[in-house]
Order: structure tokens, then C-alpha cells, then sequence
């Protein structure tokens, strides 16, 4: 990946020798003034790692031209005196090991920009903005509607987008700014880039039509191991928690169909077409009335739910309030308290 010693030798000499010869010009020469490093350029280095080292994407994102992008990076090597990319002809295919190096201070450069805007617009306008939240299906389904009714009420000119993915694709939109909050059960704490705090916890029930024999005999993987099951795909809603009790008991279960969503499983399960593990939360009686369901912590243990931020991120009042309305234990107190020491973040429980 990265470029050789000798490459860099030859750069180094070319660019520190243009700038000794702007040094050493005469006064009153004329000479062009040099640029001044700028945002642009450092979005142009960011973008291009994200996009996988393609200039065409990365002009696309910026909306600006393919050979502007190549200029803007070029230019911010000739600041800094160095190569920040390896390249195949014009062609960029990774990152120098200086380029590794710099990377991290452009994107902390970037989000304290962000966070400059964000902190104007605080005052500008206090109870107008953009609240976005990225969710699992089930959280957004079942977890979530009762504090986006009360935020909605106190905050009624912020504008709320929520993004629906698996939680790894969240943890991705919190990296990448696309989104402000992350809500699921898995992967959020995995990051060192996130400050992961636990919301509430719950356990998985197994679902059924009325009147099938699990409902009059005990619960226990054997006998689940004996219909078919379905569940959620792997990587969703404590779906390790299901694997990891059966494979420790030494049991093999026949799962037949697998999905992300709780509403999907249920559908199936009234068609007969199996047994269901789901959410505890995602079983509703009032609704799912051709169903009945059997609590299965006993069996899976006990999930926790998590609400993430990205580290370094400010977050303005509205942001706050909204993850109180969903995790009332999480105050703005908890919160900041979090941000800045990872410690706390790490054992803080509910």
C-alpha cells in the first residue's frame, strides 16, 4: 500500500526546493504568492479515501470536477511537503505512510468545522434544524415512536430523518456524519470512534399460532430444536445471543428462514411456516392477535439496547432532548459526561 523509501526521496527534494527557491527569490521579483491550505482540499483528501481512491466518485460527492479534485490534492501535498497518496500513473491506489499518518488530524479538522457551523446555528436557531437517526428496523418499529411523538411536540420546526440499516451500517452513518444518534443492540460498542451508552434491556419471545403444544409444555432449546425456526438474519436484534445458547447446549436448530424484520418473521410464522424468535418488544396482543408468545430470556439471556454518538461531535439542545425522550436515564448530564471521558462511557450502566 504504502510508497517506497525511495519515492519519497525523490518527492521531498522536488517540493522542499520549490519552496527554498521562493525563499531565496529577490525582493521585488515577481513570483506567484503561495496558496493558502483550505477546507476544500481536505475534503478532497477525505472523500477520496471513502471512495475507495476514485477520483470520479470523489467529484461527484463535492460537486466539482475530477481534475479540480487531483488539483485541490496536489496542492495540499506542496503545503505540507509531502505525498499523501500512492499512485499507479494518475491513478490513486492507496495511502503514503504519511498519508496515513495526516488522515486522522484532516477528518478531526473537518468535524471541528462542523461543529464551529452547528454552534452558531445554536443561537441563530435554537428550535429549528435537523435531527437525524439511524435505527434498526425494530427499534424505529417498536422502541422508538413514542419518543418521536414527544420530540415532535417540543420540537415541531426540526425536520427528523431516520435512516433504517443493519447496525454496522449504523455505526457507519455515525462515522461518516450522515447521521446524529445510532440506536440498536449490536456493534455500536465496538467502535472507539462512537461513545456507545445503554438505553434498556430486553429478552427475546418465542412466537406461535394459538393452541400449539409449546404453549402447554416448558421451554427449552430441544424442544425449539424440533420445528422449524425463523428468526432474524445474522448480525440483527441479538441474533448472537440465539446462536450462542443453542451452539453451547449442543443443539442444532432448523432455522429455515431468516430476516431483518420482526414484521416479516411474524407474517410467516402465522403461514405456518414455522416457529418465530423475535423482540419481546415486537410481540403485540392487541395486534397480533392470531399469535401467541412465550418469554425466552430464560433461554437467550438478557439483550441491551445502546444509543450512540460520535465522539467529538456537538450536539446541539433538540439532539439532547431527543435522547432523553427515548432513554430518560440518559440526561444531557450523562451524555456530556460521556463525551468527554471514555472511561465513564465504557461503565456507565442502567
Amino acid at each position: 500500500m504504502f510508497c517506497s523509501c525511495e519515492t519519497n526521496k525523490r518527492i521531498v527534494p522536488r517540493i522542499s526546493a520549490s519552496a527554498e527557491n521562493r525563499r531565496s527569490a529577490p525582493s521585488g521579483a515577481s513570483m506567484t504568492p503561495p496558496r493558502q491550505m483550505n477546507f476544500q482540499q481536505l475534503r478532497s483528501v477525505r472523500e477520496a479515501v471513502r471512495c475507495g481512491f476514485n477520483l470520479t466518485e470523489v467529484a461527484h460527492t463535492l460537486h466539482t470536477s475530477q481534475p479540480g479534485v487531483s488539483r485541490q490534492i496536489r496542492e495540499l501535498e506542496e503545503e505540507l511537503g509531502i505525498e499523501l497518496f500512492v499512485r499507479a500513473g494518475k491513478r490513486l491506489t492507496g495511502l503514503t505512510e504519511p498519508g496515513g499518518h495526516v488522515l486522522p488530524i484532516i477528518e478531526r479538522m473537518l468535524m471541528e468545522s462542523s461543529n464551529l457551523k452547528h454552534a452558531g446555528q445554536e443561537f441563530v436557531a435554537q428550535q429549528s434544524g435537523l435531527l437525524s437517526v439511524a435505527a434498526t428496523h425494530s427499534q424505529a418499529r417498536y422502541a422508538m415512536p413514542v419518543a418521536v411523538q414527544e420530540f415532535r411536540a417540543q420540537f415541531p420546526n426540526v425536520k427528523l430523518h431516520l435512516h433504517q440499516g443493519s447496525p454496522k451500517q449504523i455505526a457507519q452513518m455515525l462515522l461518516d456524519g450522515e447521521a446524529d444518534v445510532g440506536i440498536a443492540t449490536e456493534a455500536l460498542g465496538d467502535y472507539p470512534q462512537l461513545v456507545a451508552l445503554p438505553c434498556y434491556r430486553w429478552t427475546h419471545s418465542v412466537i406461535v399460532p394459538p393452541e400449539h403444544p409449546l404453549l402447554d409444555a416448558p421451554l427449552t432449546l430441544e424442544a425449539l430444536a424440533r420445528y422449524p425456526l425463523i428468526t432474524y438474519d445474522t448480525g440483527f436484534t441479538g441474533r448472537s445471543r440465539i446462536d450462542e445458547a443453542f451452539e453451547q447446549r449442543g443443539v442444532q436448530p432448523n432455522i429455515v428462514l431468516a430476516a431483518m424484520d420482526a414484521d416479516v418473521i411474524k407474517t410467516y410464522v402465522q403461514l405456518g411456516l414455522g416457529i418465530g424468535i423475535v423482540a419481546g418488544v415486537a410481540y403485540e396482543a392487541e395486534r397480533d392477535t392470531q399469535l401467541r408468545a412465550i418469554d425466552a430470556g430464560r433461554l437467550f439471556g438478557i439483550n441491551l439496547t445502546k444509543l450512540a454518538v460520535r465522539r467529538g461531535t456537538y450536539l446541539r439542545k433538540y439532539v439532547y432532548a431527543f435522547i432523553e425522550s427515548f432513554a430518560p436515564t440518559l440526561t444531557r448530564a450523562v451524555v456530556e459526561g460521556a463525551l468527554g471521558d471514555q472511561e465513564k462511557a465504557s461503565h456507565y450502566e442502567i
